[in-house]
């Protein structure tokens, strides 16, 4: 990328010009994007002129030092974040990531431009996303992660000591690497004796698993993340999920957030998931503020068997076992956890009945 003094590198958008006087280059995530593939941005010099310019890399440095997360939810919205130190960039063959040291979110992670998670606030989505159906049913026993390479979801399961394999299945070594070099307390996770390592793509995973083998899925990947996570969101991959789950046993997944304008369409999710797991089906949320909407979603889905009542924990957490974790929980609790399933009345709305 071509640096120059006074102007703004531009991804996806428009920057306006006046911010020139402010910066001398400025980068904006291309989260339009689905992959990290080259790209044409814009250059716009002090007068407003524009220059095309190809981008190698969904993701750019700032000579300035700032970092620009375009929402993905509408147009017209991003977050900016000072970075104080590139920490890594590298590209594998499946994806492109980016760490930096932010000035006020700790280490932050881009992950095919968009972002992944910062050390400030990950503990909220981690810890729900764990716990939401782990704390649901009575003394889970053999749990899968897909994705996840972090290792925060791990960190949060080895606080369950009833359950005794917890398999993780992450498609990207660089990732689990990278995580362990630069976010040691969130890659911890792998310290957990009951983790087995699964270096393979998801789909074909899920496809090899016997039928009944988990009492707990949890896929930590959506479509915000890239073109890879978007095959979990797939009708054939979910039936692959209900097959591999026990009677009465639990899926949790990221969901759209409330606020992005697809959530209009969520009732046919919903419908979609009654269909496939034939028990429970709950929608849950919490907020994290790095994400663009200040909020994710969670999907919350029982195969037919033993009813589960997602909206009320019967498998509380020992707030005195931290499992591999260096502390308590930050965010879960139980009424938290109850707290998490109402939900504003045109979110309720929009999924077209009271879950």
């Amino acid at each position: 990328m071509a640096e120059k003094n006074g102007s703004v590198t531009v991804f996806a958008g428009f920057v306006d010009e006046n911010l020139v006087e402010d910066v001398e280059i400025m980068s904006v995530a291309a989260n339009g994007h689905q992959n990290g593939n080259a790209e044409m941005g814009l250059v716009f010099d002090n007068n407003g002129k524009e220059e095309a310019e190809a981008i190698p890399s969904s993701v750019a440095f700032t000579k300035a030092g700032w970092y620009a997360d375009v929402s993905t939810d509408g147009p017209g919205k991003a977050h900016l974040y000072k970075m104080e130190k590139t920490l890594f960039h590298g590209k594998s063959e499946f994806q492109d990531l980016f760490v930096f040291q932010s000035s006020e979110h700790g280490k932050v992670a881009i992950l095919d431009g968009f972002l992944q998670l910062t050390e400030r606030d990950e503990f909220a989505y981690q810890e729900m996303l764990s716990h939401l159906p782990l704390c649901s049913i009575p003394n889970p026993r053999k749990v899968l992660l897909v994705g996840g390479g972090d290792g925060g979801i791990l960190r949060e399961i080895s606080r369950h000591s009833s359950v005794e394999e917890i398999d993780i299945c992450e498609i990207d070594t660089m990732v689990i690497d990278v995580y362990k070099r630069f976010f040691p307390d969130i890659a911890v996770g792998y310290k957990d004796p009951r983790v087995q390592v699964h270096i393979d793509d998801g789909v074909a995973f899920m496809k090899s698993v016997p039928q009944g083998t988990y009492d707990a899925i949890i896929i930590d990947a959506f479509q915000g993340m890239g073109a890879t996570a978007k095959e979990l969101s797939d009708k054939d991959f979910l039936e692959s999920v209900a097959r591999a789950l026990r009677p009465g046993g639990v899926l949790s997944t990221p969901a759209d957030s409330f606020w992005s304008e697809d959530f209009v369409n969520f009732a046919d999710t919903v419908a979609n998931c009654r269909k496939i797991f034939k028990g429970s089906v709950n929608y849950a949320w919490t907020t994290v503020p790095a994400y663009t909407s200040g909020i994710i979603g969670f999907m919350l889905c029982s195969k037919e068997g033993p009813t589960v009542d997602f909206k009320h924990p019967i498998n509380p957490l020992n707030q005195e076992n931290y499992g591999v974790a260096k502390g308590p929980p930050k965010f879960y609790n139980s009424e938290i956890h109850t707290a998490a399933f109402r939900l504003p009345s045109f979110a309720e709305k929009a999924i077209g009945f009271q879950m």
